[in-house]
This record gives structure tokens, C-alpha cells and sequence, in this order.
């Protein structure tokens, strides 16, 4: 069976009442909770792969995160 993956942004749509900034499922709305993986790709860039519980869809989000200076 073959996989097939989105990779959507990272910016929400609108602001989550928590301040969460974990994703809904494009396909059903349905709340995500973790990821299925990540991964480090390069220059402070995690992908991370999103799975469904409720409907199966998949999506990848990417994030780019701050390098850490130390003095």
C-alpha cells in the first residue's frame, strides 16, 4: 500500500484558546496529539510526520528551530 504524505505550514490559521500549536487533521479536524516520527534535517530543521487516529491521513510539518549560543 502505498504512502502518501503532505507537507503543509507551520503557521496556524487561527490561534488555539490553549496556545497550543499542535496541528488538526486537514481531512476530519480531528486533534493531534504527538507525531508519528521526526527528524532532524539539517540547519536547525525538525520534520515531523502526522498521522491521523481517527481518519489515517498523513501530512509532514516543518519546523525550523533556534540554534543555541552559549557564552
Amino acid at each position: 500500500m502505498p504512502a502518501l504524505a503532505e507537507v503543509l505550514s507551520t503557521v496556524p490559521s487561527r490561534p488555539d484558546p490553549r496556545g497550543s500549536d499542535l496541528p488538526t487533521c486537514p481531512v476530519c479536524a480531528d486533534s493531534m496529539v504527538a507525531a508519528e516520527a521526526s527528524a532532524y534535517l539539517f540547519d536547525n530543521l525538525i520534520s515531523y510526520l502526522w498521522t491521523c487516529d481517527n481518519c489515517g491521513y498523513g501530512f509532514v510539518t516543518k519546523h525550523t528551530v533556534k540554534p543555541i549560543v552559549c557564552n
